[in-house]
């Protein structure tokens, strides 16, 4: 069995490179895919689409078309994953996280959310839709050892 599997959320350490790594070195088969973590490529996704001559500025009409573009990515990959690993981290608010496990739960879509147990209040409707939550990145590869084994 193989399994596509998307990485969702906190940008800010290297929990999707521990999970690959370690799901590689066990020889599971998956998919992973995941949103663009490059802070600056991300916010430029729809510069591109800058219409000529308007007075758009760096604001909220070039954060409007990069959010676009990049939800077009986002909605492909959830769609088509099988899983989506979901990474709340302390540091920053992932709003964008939270989204997207609204959208796996509107999708019918299993999820399991990964974050410290000192944000388990605000994040209670999305960890009570979520198929499973994790505190850490061994959690993560054990269940989808299970899972595909």
């Amino acid at each position: 069995m193989q399994f596509n599997v998307y990485l969702s959320g906190e940008i800010h350490t290297d929990w999707r490179a521990q999970i690959i790594q370690a799901c590689e070195k066990l020889e599971l088969n998956i998919v992973f895919s995941t949103a663009v973590t490059d802070h600056d490529q991300s916010d430029s996704a729809g510069d591109q689409l800058k219409q000529a001559n308007t007075d758009e500025g760096q604001g909220f009409w070039r954060d409007h078309r990069s959010a676009k573009v990049n939800a077009i990515r986002t909605k492909t990959m959830i769609e088509a994953c099988d899983i989506a690993i979901i990474r709340f981290g302390d540091k920053y608010k992932q709003w964008n996280a939270a989204f997207d496990a609204g959208y796996c739960a509107a999708l019918n879509k299993p999820y399991i959310t990964l974050h410290s147990e000192d944000i388990i209040h605000p994040l209670k409707e999305v960890d009570a839709a979520a198929h499973g939550w994790a505190t850490n990145v061994d959690q993560v590869v054990e269940t989808l050892t299970y899972l595909l084994k």
